[in-house]
């Protein structure tokens, strides 16, 4: 049986501090910066109100990580409420405190090492994290105090209503606005009411935002009405955007319309890193207009289940943003009948830098392979190549080892297993399998570095069976 650990003295001194509220209150103004962490984490787990108002006042650092305390649920709205009405009597005295420092409430489930590590709960009290908040502190302007409070939150927009806490939050930062703005680092959206999504997103600082994900069925003219919030996101990290359909009853005019009006939003986002698009219809054709404004260096690019015109692909291997690219994901994007030029340029503009390169499903056949095969051994920095569900022959397949042997860091290539090893009903030839593999491990076997080659059991075509 473990005892548990018998408490500090930090953590005697606190509790002793909190029996008598009235005195703890007065004694604020002389406490060190050091107690106000483990105070306030000992007064919200005692749920003392009246010093957890006064400790918001007073707060000595810039940001007060809440999240990390507490989860967005109705049985923490009392502490919100209490939190947000000693920010309310901050707001509203004429004279700061002299050792008011708080410019951020984050309300994200983060910063559990502050609390922590200021609360002697784990050891390394001169951690990153604390290193960086005190530096912060340390060179924050006189002008910061001017500026509107932020409270930080990550949102998922669904079709229900929010709960009862972040409509508490929302009605607060309404009724407030000038003194506080609600800011979101990560935005989740999984409605399709257009009125709903504006309407949340009228209410927050969008400069804030670092990483936004639509992951449900949109048309073009949700997307189009969504397209200026878009190009607010200028510090946007990260956009992921699935599903997007083009109803019959758009003319193509107002197709064009739309797709300008959102491909001209990425002029905006120069601090954009990842994009990823899913299943989206209108894209085919259109792929010049999103790539010419795509000017922040992107170091990941996911386009699939997509349909895309060769004139597509050269756009894509022509933009400007896609020279410090480490990750390519074009999976399940049918290349059969296209020209193998453009995705050869393509590799060759990104070879410095590609680390992980994904082909899976793209029905890319020998001859396509065979004239991008050299741009792709010169990738000298990829680690992973899925070339799955693509139909390889044998003397396709050694060709395409010979060459993925030379680079260096490729640890894991996966492909399927060779069409002409499959019977005409897809039953595999077990002897011819066997050799197969003993000739792989001849064409293997002298690399001076691990790695791994996976082949799937899924036949391809002309077999035509993908059955796992």
């Amino acid at each position: 049986m473990t005892l548990p650990s018998p408490p500090t003295l930090l953590q005697l001194a606190v509790r002793s501090l909190l029996k008598d509220e009235a005195l703890a209150i007065s004694a604020l103004k002389d406490l060190p910066m050091e107690l106000f962490p483990p105070l306030f984490k000992e007064a919200f787990n005692q749920e003392q109100s009246k010093i957890l108002k006064v400790l918001v006042q007073v707060w000595p650092f810039p940001c007060l990580p809440l999240g990390g305390l507490m989860k967005m649920k109705v049985c923490h709205l009392k502490t919100l409420h209490t939190v947000l009405f000693g920010i309310d009597t901050l707001l509203g005295q004429k004279l700061r405190p002299r050792n008011h420092k708080l410019r951020v409430l984050d309300l994200r489930p983060l910063h559990k090492d502050f609390w922590n590590v200021w609360a002697g709960d784990k050891a390394g009290a001169h951690s990153q994290e604390v290193k960086q908040k005190r530096k912060t502190r340390a060179r924050g302007p006189r002008t910061e105090a001017e500026k509107p409070l932020t409270v930080l939150i990550d949102l998922c927009l669904k079709p229900k209503a929010p709960d009862v806490c972040l409509s508490y939050l929302f009605l607060w930062v309404q009724g407030r606005k000038g003194s506080v703005q609600l800011g979101c680092k990560k935005l989740k959206i999984s409605t399709i009411v257009t009125y709903s999504i504006v309407t949340f997103l009228e209410m927050l600082a969008l400069h804030c935002m670092e990483e936004v994900e639509v992951c449900c069925t949109w048309n073009l003219s949700t997307l189009a009405d969504f397209a200026p919030y878009l190009g607010q996101m200028r510090n946007l990290h990260k956009f992921l955007l699935s599903h997007v359909c083009v109803p019959a009853s758009i003319s193509p005019e107002e197709q064009e319309q739309m797709v300008i009006k959102f491909t001209s939003q990425f002029l905006k986002l120069e601090c954009l890193q990842e994009l990823s698009l899913d299943s989206i219809s209108f894209l085919e054709g259109q792929m010049d207009k999103m790539f010419r404004c795509l000017e922040a260096p992107l170091e990941t690019l996911s386009i699939t289940d997509c349909h895309l015109s060769e004139s597509d692909l050269q756009s894509l291997a022509q933009c400007p943003g896609i020279h410090q690219l480490k990750h390519l994901n074009l999976s399940d994007v049918l290349l059969t009948n296209i020209s193998p030029e453009p995705l050869r340029v393509l590799l060759e503009r990104v070879a410095a830098t590609l680390k992980t390169l994904d082909l899976e499903n793209c029905r890319i056949v020998d001859s396509q392979l065979s004239a991008f095969m050299p741009a792709l051994s010169r990738c000298t920095q990829l680690t992973t190549f899925n070339y799955l569900k693509n139909p390889i022959s044998v003397s396709g397949l050694e060709r395409l080892l010979c060459h993925t042997a030379k680079l260096s860091r490729l640890s894991l290539e996966m492909y399927s297993t060779p069409w002409e090893i499959y019977g005409a009903q897809g039953a595999s030839h077990h002897k011819r399998l066997e050799q197969l593999r003993e000739e792989l491990n001849r064409t293997i076997k002298p690399l001076e570095h691990n790695k791994t080659v996976w082949f799937s059991i899924i036949p391809c075509p002309p077999c035509d069976n993908q059955a796992i």
